[in-house]
């Protein structure tokens, strides 16, 4: 298959778990706590039933991996989901959560979709076929391509991360942005020039990989690498990128 065959499944499969999970999060729902203390809710595993059902009909050799339900098969071809980003923002109505779908093929993320259903957005991306974005339910002729920004003085750049702590290690030169619940939508948008977060899963990561280098920017895990299995990373525009990763002193990419 094609990765036009594969993108259009993808976006196929998001437009369905979207409407599920926004009727959920229109009624309201409860929250459990899993193991690991993190949130759940119905809502997070009937949308992965869905999308694993959906796609196990139309690629049926593929693997699976979701943060709900853990991994089905073996194969290099690999969907990766989340299928609601944010259970937080979720259980408390707030709009500002997400469906991740990711295509891994022989290690490399080649399809991401996410859609904010709440919000009305969705944004998608091809190896080597650009990044978009466009209002969700998606009309024709509605995409616009996402470029990040050119900045490339760090006293000019707007930098952001997931916490004060991880705030504070970037350049003092450069102004921190306040805390946003879509910092990586403003990366890609190029509204903020770098976003560290050094947190979560392969499910959270994959899609942001693609779409922020599609959108010509870089990412870099904690291991030098450009794995989204490491617990996060910098993802920054390609300008400041190594300026960047030495400040906050990363390994060189082995």
């Amino acid at each position: 298959m094609d990765h036009g065959d594969d993108l259009q499944l993808a976006l196929d499969t998001a437009d369905l778990a979207a409407k599920l999970a926004l009727g959920y999060f229109e009624a309201g729902v409860a929250v459990a706590l899993k193991a690991d203390g993190s949130q759940v809710t119905d809502a997070d595993r009937a949308v992965e039933r869905l999308i694993r059902e959906t796609l196990s009909v139309a690629r049926p050799d593929d693997a699976l991996l979701g943060e709900e339900l853990g991994r089905l098969g073996a194969s290099e071809r690999a969907w990766i989901i989340d299928p609601i980003d944010g259970t937080a923002f979720f259980s408390r109505r707030d709009p500002n959560w997400r469906v991740h779908i990711a295509l891994e093929v022989a290690g490399s993320i080649e399809i991401a979709v996410v859609a904010a259903p709440a919000l009305g957005r969705c944004w998608w991306a091809t190896r080597g076929g650009g990044a978009f974005e466009s209002s969700w339910p998606r009309v024709d002729d509605d995409a616009k391509r996402l470029e990040v920004s050119s900045t490339s003085v760090m006293a000019d750049a707007r930098l952001n991360a997931l916490d004060d702590a991880s705030r504070a290690r970037f350049p003092a030169s450069a102004a921190r942005g306040p805390a946003s619940p879509l910092p990586l939508v403003e990366l890609v948008r190029g509204e903020i020039d770098g976003f560290l977060v050094e947190r979560y899963f392969l499910w959270d990561h994959a899609p942001w990989i693609l779409l922020v280098e599609e959108a010509g920017g870089r990412f870099t895990d904690r291991t030098g690498g450009r794995a989204g299995d490491k617990g996060g990373g910098l993802y920054s525009n390609a300008a400041l990128h190594e300026e960047l990763l030495t400040a906050l002193h990363y390994p060189a990419h082995p």
